[in-house]
Order: C-alpha cells, then structure tokens, then sequence
C-alpha cells in the first residue's frame, strides 16, 4: 500500500527515518484494518477505501502519536471516526454480493471467499460459510457505533478499556454498547442458529 508522498523521500534524515517506521508499521497493520474495515462496511470496495483512508490520515497525524503507546488502538480510533462520520454524512445503500465472489483485497488482488479445508466436512463448511454470512447481514443491521463495538470485542478480542480508548469513550458506554448489539445480533441470528445448534455470538 503506497502512503508516504514520494516528494517527502527527498527531506532530512530524521524525515526517512520517520516514513521508515510509518511504512513498516502499515505492512504490520494493513491486513487486520482492512478486516476490521470490511466487517464494518460489509463491501469490499468501501473497506479498501476505508484502509487507504486510514493510513493517509495517519500518516498525517503521525507526529501525535505517542512512541512506546498501543499504534494498533490508535489506529483503529482513526478507523472507526472515518466510519462513523461518513455514515452520518450519507445514507448507505445496503450492499450485496454473492457467495461464490471473490473478495477483493486492499492490494488490489482477490481471494476466494472460501478455502478448501480438508479437515472439514463439506456440512463444516456449509455452515461456516453461511453462518459468516448471516453474521456479517446481522453486524450491518447495527448502528455504527454498536457495530464497532462487537467487532472490538468479540471478533478482534480487545478488552472494554482497550476499546474505550480506541472509541475515545466511556468503559460504562462500551459496556452498554456491546450488551445492545450483542441482544439485537441474538435477535437476528437465535432462528438460524436454534436450527443448526449454534450459540450466538457474546452468550
């Protein structure tokens, strides 16, 4: 992912050493934002956006981070404000995609949505699939707010002050959050999941 303005290449030493560390930092996040950004958005193409976006806002804020201080969490608030403020500038057409189509990478590559898995009956897989499927309708029927929230904590397994931090908020707000959409995804998902004999996501 190219970030850095190739006009800054030209500038101090301290300057390359800066971009050096930014760019090391985007290969070590670049895939877990633009899943976090793809579950949020549920599209590929806006998650690819989303990511771009992030980084170039990073970059450009690079100086107020704090060395020694958590890039991972400061990255995602910068996620998450992205996405909520462009929710609340437009109304969102629901998107959708079929199953069997690739997804496109933030690289501009694509993936098969499911990979063969010979350890897993092809009943494992169905499921699998349809259930991600199902998963991420339910995650889009959230508020952003909620959705950021359940995808924190139990998709990306950060702890309530953790996810406080990243949504510059309260633990007592995250908590409530959290409980909220955890009830309105059981709500969502309690048919399917009652019929195949799955558990609901934060039970």
């Amino acid at each position: 992912m190219q970030v850095v303005n190739q006009h800054a290449l030209a500038g101090s030493a301290p300057a390359l050493s800066r971009i050096a560390e930014f760019e090391s930092l985007v290969h070590r996040y670049q895939n877990s934002v633009y899943s976090i950004a793809l579950r949020m958005t549920g599209n590929p193409h806006e998650a690819q956006d989303l990511t771009q976006e992030a980084f170039v806002r990073a970059y450009k804020s690079f100086d107020s981070y704090r060395r020694g201080t958590s890039f991972d969490k400061w990255l995602y608030r910068i996620v998450t404000n992205l996405y909520i403020d462009e929710v609340r500038k437009r109304k969102r057409t629901p998107y959708t995609e079929s199953l069997d189509q690739p997804i496109n990478t933030y690289d501009g590559g694509t993936v098969d949505r499911e990979i063969p898995d010979t350890s897993a009956s092809p009943e494992e897989v169905f499921d699998r699939t349809h259930l991600d499927g199902r998963l991420q309708e339910a995650l889009e029927s959230l508020s952003p707010e909620f959705r950021m929230a359940v995808i924190l904590c139990d998709i990306e397994g950060f702890s309530y002050e953790e996810i406080a931090q990243i949504m510059n908020t309260s633990i007592g707000t995250v908590r409530s959050r959290i409980h909220r959409g955890r009830r309105a995804l059981r709500e969502k998902l309690a048919p399917y999941l009652s019929e195949h004999g799955r558990e609901v996501i934060g039970q």
